[in-house]
């Protein structure tokens, strides 16, 4: 396998692990400790969380190693709020700006596959609101949506894993096609109104789940 394949494989374990919470939020990590995890050498374990340090997953102890970044109640709250923020202002430029055509492109995300992992889900729910913000023709605008998208895979993780049955809960598919329906409508009001109330509930599922002890700072 190419380096640089096996660099990007070994990114992508070590942030899905951490997602959910098999590298447990404040735990340390150790490069060599992970490189015999997933059977590699240091040098990309190294790599792969240089970067997760730059997502906010990972810090960086000088002459420690590293520690998973412990989730705690304010950050989710701070992040909750842009999002809130940046969400609405995508939703209404979506419907002002984006063609029919694009607007109809949302129906992808209507969801009907049972078969859906959890985290199967979290990239779907991260694809969902990036192609909204995307939708909204503003760069700079998408730009800001997608990093604080970026921040959130792991308290959606945390906010939906209560909530999973055997699957996704069609509550979350349910509230995105209301979402959508609206955008389609060009109903900046509801669409706007619905946005915010999504983003309302996965705020009190979040903050729920971080009631639990071995995951607050």
């Amino acid at each position: 396998m190419k380096s640089g394949l096996i660099r990007e494989n070994i990114y992508r374990q070590i942030r899905a692990d951490i997602l959910a919470c098999d590298l447990m939020p404040g735990s340390h990590i150790h490069e060599n400790v992970l490189a015999e995890r997933y059977e590699v050498s240091k040098s990309p374990v190294r790599d792969a969380l240089l970067k997760l340090e730059e997502q906010g997953l990972v810090d960086v102890i000088p002459r420690k190693g590293y520690r998973v970044r412990p989730v705690s109640a304010n950050d989710a709250k701070e992040l909750y709020e842009m999002r809130l923020l940046l969400e609405r202002a995508c939703v209404r430029g979506a419907i002002e700006s984006a063609s029919d055509e694009t607007l109809k492109a949302l129906d992808r995300f209507r969801g009907d596959d049972d078969s859906k992992t959890l985290a199967d889900w979290v990239g779907y729910n991260r694809e969902f609101h990036g192609a909204i913000a995307a939708a909204a023709g503003n760069a700079r605008l998408a730009k800001a949506t997608e990093d604080v998208l970026d921040q959130f895979d792991r308290l959606t993780f945390m906010g939906v894993a209560s909530f999973m049955i055997g699957g996704y809960s069609e509550t979350f598919d349910d509230e995105h096609c209301a979402i959508i329906d609206a955008i389609q409508a060009r109903d900046k009001g509801r669409a706007s109104s619905l946005a915010a109330a999504h983003i309302k509930s996965a705020r009190r599922r979040v903050l729920a789940a971080l009631e639990n002890p071995p995951i607050v700072q």
